[in-house]
């Protein structure tokens, strides 16, 4: 019997029993009428739960077949999660969701098409590599990196390896940041001059005590390449709950919210200001730092960056949440609305909030002309990612795109911690004569962790 008779008379024989049968993507080819992408869900917390495991499971060409957690009380929550979900849906037990501790060893699992990353930022870029070169399709969540460097290394391998890569800047699947940025594109607002962009900063945090290390906690590996610190629970995250994690609030981990809805901002001011591949000429920052206390990322700030189009993007807390593009002939406002990507965003939500407004309401009906730019339209960003991997649509957030929108973050943070103007090579991706601020491109990695580590 050939292989592949033998893998689908397995299929129907497993379908009468009720049993699933994991049989890959690659194996069935991928316009097969019983073909399903096998995901594998790396994280398990908060943005999982509220907004990539239901992003993906709610598409009938996934399946989520495997989880993996450094959390061995999360993993067994996320697994529980994903079955019922299951159970309940096809009106019996579905799957037997395997757990992995090590995100490596689901790596190695052959039925496994594509893995969701939905880690904190400093665990992005190593499992996002390390997933493309064992030929996983990957979705991950924003920012795209730690630093530039991180950045770059994975945009090399993914263009190597050729896998499909999302950035979870979900912003795009809005259909409002692409009308936004389609009518500034199209010149319904004359030239761009100055686009506003509000987004908030993080409070100071208490002093923390060291606390044991839990039993279900890998403490370690969750640091990767980070430095070794004391075990505290609000430098980590919650024992008990889903609520917002503490590391959001730590740069050994991030850099605040410049990256962490900042990467959102960028990225769809860029789609608008047409520089998705490029990046600010100059930058230049003030903000204000935590002198005590565990959190020690950015409270208040403002950023000021000057592209090569002679766009100027101011961006602050003092604006309200969202951007506004201002051109010669009016402005156009865009924002989330009222959407919330989990519970526990952090910027307090109006249910009567504009997602969309203009200086002249004729600016929002107007209509683009089939000769006009169009950008490409999505409803949902896991459902495009998936379709890119099937080969039925674009992918809307590539890694190039992702990474340097993750890069304005970065710039404009190492900006905020010099506290003068610095002048930025997008195509070198380094700062011009400034050794000190070059010096802040990449960060020490503690091995064995980290991307300076992977085997490419």
């Amino acid at each position: 019997m050939k292989r592949r008779d033998f893998i689908m008379k397995t299929a129907v024989a497993g379908a009468a029993f009720g049993f699933p049968t994991i049989v890959p993507a690659s194996v069935l080819g991928k316009n097969a009428p019983s073909n399903k992408i096998n995901i594998g869900q790396i994280g398990c917390g908060r943005i999982a739960r509220d907004h990539d495991m239901p992003g993906t499971w709610r598409h009938d060409v996934a399946r989520i077949i495997a989880v993996s957690d450094l959390d061995s009380k999360r993993m067994a929550d996320g697994k529980k999660y994903v079955e019922e979900y299951y159970t309940k849906k096809m009106g019996s037990p579905y799957i037997d969701v395997k757990q992995y501790g090590d995100y490596r060893e689901m790596l190695l699992n052959p039925d496994i098409d594509a893995v969701v990353i939905s880690t904190p930022d400093h665990w992005h870029s190593q499992p996002a590599m390390e997933a493309a070169l064992a030929g996983k399709h990957i979705y991950v969540q924003k920012p795209t990196s730690l630093t530039i460097k991180e950045g770059r290394q994975l945009v090399d391998v993914v263009n190597k390896t050729g896998v499909v890569l999302q950035l979870g800047t979900q912003q795009r699947s809005s259909e409002q940041f692409r009308i936004a940025a389609e009518l500034v594109r199209n010149g319904r607002i004359g030239k761009l001059h100055t686009v506003r962009i509000g987004l908030p900063g993080d409070p100071a945090g208490p002093e923390a005590p060291e606390m044991p290390i839990p039993s279900n906690l890998n403490f370690d590996m969750w640091l990767g390449s980070t430095p070794e610190v004391p075990y505290t629970e609000i430098g980590v995250h919650p024992q008990h709950d889903y609520s917002r994690p503490g590391w959001l609030r730590i740069e050994n981990y991030g850099a605040g919210m410049i990256t962490g809805w900042g990467q959102h901002h960028y990225d769809s001011a860029a789609w608008g200001m047409d520089t998705e591949l490029t990046g600010p000429r100059y930058v230049e920052a003030v903000a204000e730092f935590p002198r005590s206390g565990l959190w020690n990322v950015h409270g208040d700030f403002m950023v000021k960056q000057e592209y090569d189009n002679g766009v100027n993007v101011f961006t602050s807390g003092g604006y309200p949440n969202g951007i506004r593009y201002e051109g010669s002939d009016g402005w156009i406002w865009v924002s989330r609305g009222s959407y919330q990507a989990s519970s526990s965003d952090p910027v307090a939500q109006d249910n009567n909030a504009k997602a969309l407004d203009a200086s002249d309401p004729k600016i929002l009906t107007s209509v683009i002309g089939p000769d006009e730019i169009h950008l490409t339209k999505s409803t949902e960003h896991h459902g495009n990612w998936l379709g890119a991997i099937q080969g039925n649509n674009e992918l809307l957030s590539p890694v190039e795109i992702g990474h340097r929108a993750c890069s304005v973050c970065l710039v404009s943070h190492i900006a905020m911690k010099l506290g003068r103007k610095l002048a930025w090579d997008p195509v070198k991706e380094e700062f011009i004569n400034d050794p000190e601020a070059n010096t802040y491109l990449s960060r020490p990695q503690r091995r064995p962790w980290g991307t300076d580590y992977v085997n490419v």
